[in-house]
């Protein structure tokens, strides 16, 4: 009967402890030799699928947090961001005041900085140095 019950375990898509034969229908439950033959079984009542038990039957599982489901919070992208114009601004700030950057290519900067075109303060250097070319 063990056999059985991984046969019906398998055809049905449950556990095996989920799994009950009912004892007055034994002979035809030995006689099954299919998936079909036990979906069949278990149509007339011969085996019962027992309910889950505790709270797993109330636990929806689509609504679980995985990998594919956890998104970046926009509170933490925007602090991100906060960080860096603020960071590049001082940077353009002392630039300014050394007297290496004058008005007009201080404001083409501090545009780019507020459309995100550079990256990390390496990058903005590197375009620095690149214009005073």
């Amino acid at each position: 009967m063990k056999s059985k019950k991984d046969l019906a375990a398998k055809a049905l898509k449950v556990g095996k402890e989920r799994i009950k034969f009912v004892n007055a229908r034994l002979e035809e439950i030995k006689e099954a030799i299919t998936k079909q033959d036990i979906k069949d079984l278990m149509n007339s009542g011969a085996i019962i699928v027992k309910q889950i038990k505790g709270r797993k039957a109330n636990v929806k599982r689509k609504n679980r947090r995985k990998t594919g489901k956890i998104r970046n919070k926009v509170n933490t992208r925007k602090k991100d961001y906060v960080r860096m114009t603020r960071k590049l601004r001082t940077y353009v700030k002392i630039l300014k005041k050394q007297g290496s950057l004058s008005k007009e290519e201080t404001k083409t900067i501090r545009k780019q900085i507020r459309n995100k075109n550079f990256k990390s303060k390496s990058n903005l250097k590197e375009m620095i140095g690149e214009m005073k070319k």
